[in-house]
């Protein structure tokens, strides 16, 4: 620690950010090394600003802490700037807490929240002088493991990682590192725990099963290859909101990050049934944590951070289904305490004249809501479950109550989209624009309306009903993208797009199978990491790789697949049905809407497992 701490001192002021990489920040933990018997290092797989602003890594930082033998420490990937500092003066990728270099822990965690950022997983394992293949590291520790949303999918990884962990963490984390904690005495092989640890509900290790292909490349089967393997592996789902584990204060930065606040989850799971929702569909069940708890959780929260600003976080928080009551209550404490209340997450038909009286009083800048599609056909098609008169009541509510900027998310390259439904954004753009002057002038919003117009390439991802779905080509893409903004007729609409090239990639590592692995090897290898930025994304190099390892990202990203077909993540269990998948996928193509949950069970399978808090219905 000494050694890299002298180091740090001559090198620091020669980066950007240098409150990055001290560590020491107010709620950070240190702990007496001689009194821990497990220590677990948290790797965000992206920079600090990014990784500091991800609720996860506060919610188990905290979890692993409150054991006093185990200690919690926190890793992200540095900026190219420090990194090459790194390596020209013999810097191992070191943790905030400790200074101590990632070779000293047991556990080395990642948190996998987006396909792009996989390449950064290879490079902090490089930079911490650790072998980046699961073969090549024969030792028990470090044990290299991951979880977050795209470990539904973790067949591309599997040549990097010895486990991982499907669903929600807070009881799987704590039995892993019981376990390891148990047998670490007796110095068992790597091998020997893995054993033991597949027997964990929750746990995968991809080593114990073998998958074989049909000559279409398609996969023909995956199954265990030792008895101890489950032949499916069940996400971990926490049944009770008020009664699990949740951080009484925060690590607070010295420098500021992308979400610089306190942040409070009021609920898990979404109602909706969005079908290219990913995150809809894996955090089910709907569950919700109460009022008081919720409340309580805020107060201690600004208390022990000094935080003048707290979000609520969920998918769709206006969902809550004592959301008034909520606002209400936490708006007299944040009011007397003179801090800034923030709704993120809001539906439009969830919105009303008592919900925006209350916004009001919390957000003073503009709303944003998402259509997601500009013709109603299309909505039906993804079952957003909202109409126009909707959408335009939501805005016309917004103006009366003197908003005059609306953002507005759209995605392009949706199943059956047509080019009428791209212009379809921008006729819709285009009525809200008119709408603002519709309205009374003694009743809107002064300067003028602006109304932003964002869109993203729609993405197929496992465990939706859009996982068979191709993803539009580069060339249809830039087609729709040309014909919204020819579409556009108003300089009160400012329109944002997506640049694509990533979203193609995304789509082949989010329903990509192992043999992906050693593309995502040879595109490391040519210097693609960071691909989240775009100033550092490579996707020549991508394709070169690609090309190397003789693999079509075609046969991926743009071919429809079969029902039957068996996916790589077949043997993984999110407990809604693939028969279920299949049912919204026909409905889609049929353009018929699903009713969500509140209004009634649809059968998606998660009744029949956990159950939440609409499961009862008819």
């Amino acid at each position: 620690m000494e050694e890299i701490r002298k180091k740090l001192d001559r090198l620091l002021l020669k980066t950007q950010k240098p409150a990055r990489y001290i560590g020491g920040e107010v709620g950070s933990v240190v702990k007496d090394k001689s009194k821990v018997d497990v220590r677990f290092a948290f790797c965000f797989p992206d920079t600090y600003d990014v990784g500091m602003s991800h609720l996860g890594m506060k919610i188990l930082y905290g979890l692993k802490n409150a054991r006093e033998n185990w200690w919690c420490e926190r890793v992200f990937m540095p900026e190219t700037d420090f990194e090459a500092l790194m390596r020209e003066n013999d810097i191992p990728l070191y943790a905030l807490e400790s200074l101590d270099p990632l070779t000293e822990f047991d556990f080395i965690g990642f948190t996998l929240q987006y396909e792009l950022s996989y390449n950064n997983v290879l490079q902090m394992l490089d930079l911490a002088g650790i072998p980046v293949l699961a073969k090549d590291r024969k030792e028990l520790a470090p044990i290299i493991v991951a979880g977050g949303p795209c470990v539904c999918n973790p067949e591309p990884l599997v040549d990097f990682f010895d486990i991982f962990i499907l669903g929600e963490g807070e009881e799987v984390n704590v039995e892993l590192m019981e376990l390891y904690e148990k047998m670490k005495p007796d110095h068992p092989t790597k091998e020997e725990f893995l054993r033991e640890a597949c027997k964990i509900e929750g746990v995968y290790v991809p080593q114990f099963y073998d998958v074989a292909y049909n000559d279409d490349g398609t996969v023909k089967s995956i199954e265990p290859n030792v008895p101890e393997a489950p032949a499916r592996i069940k996400k971990r789902v926490i049944p009770d909101l008020d009664s699990v584990y949740y951080p009484e204060a925060f690590v607070v930065p010295f420098t500021q990050i992308v979400h610089d606040r306190a942040v409070v989850e009021v609920l898990r799971g979404c109602i909706r049934g969005c079908r290219f929702c990913q995150a809809g569909f894996i955090y089910r069940p709907f569950r919700e944590k109460s009022v008081d708890t919720i409340k309580n959780e805020t107060k201690c929260l600004c208390e022990q951070t000094g935080y003048e600003q707290v979000s609520l976080s969920s998918l769709s928080t206006s969902d809550h289904t004592k959301i008034n009551k909520l606002l209400d209550e936490l708006s007299d404490y944040t009011d007397e305490e003179n801090i800034n209340l923030s709704l993120p997450s809001l539906r439009i038909d969830s919105f009303s004249d008592e919900l925006l009286e209350k916004i009001k009083a919390v957000r003073k800048s503009g709303l944003t809501f998402a259509p997601e599609a500009g013709t109603q056909r299309l909505r039906d098609v993804i079952n957003k479950n909202l109409t126009e008169d909707e959408i335009l009541d939501t805005c016309r509510t917004a103006f009366m109550g003197g908003y005059t900027a609306v953002k507005l998310y759209f995605m392009l390259g949706l199943p059956d989209e047509t080019l009428d439904d791209v212009a379809g954004i921008a006729r819709l753009a285009q009525k809200v624009v008119d709408l603002y002057y519709e309205t009374p002038k003694e009743n809107r919003g002064r300067g003028g309306v602006q109304v932003s117009v964002s869109t993203a390439t729609f993405v197929p991802k496992p465990f939706t009903p859009f996982e068979f779905e191709p993803q539009d080509t580069p060339e249809m893409i830039k087609q729709k993208q040309e014909h919204l903004l020819s579409s556009l007729t108003s300089k009160k609409i400012k329109l944002s797009m997506h640049y694509s090239n990533t979203s193609i990639l995304e789509a082949v590592l989010a329903r990509g199978d192992r043999r992906l692995s050693k593309v995502i090897y040879t595109a490391w290898k040519k210097g693609c990491y960071l691909d989240s930025w775009d100033e550092h994304f490579k996707y020549d190099k991508w394709q070169e790789a690609f090309e190397e390892c003789g693999v079509d990202s075609a046969f991926y990203a743009n071919r429809r697949r079969a029902y039957d077909e068996v996916a790589p993540w077949s043997h993984l269990d999110y407990l809604v049905t693939h028969s279920f998948l299949v049912r919204e996928n026909k409905k889609a193509h049929e353009a018929q809407t699903t009713r969500n949950c509140k209004e009634g069970c649809s059968g998606c399978g998660i009744k029949a497992e956990c159950g939440g808090v609409y499961c009862g219905g008819n």
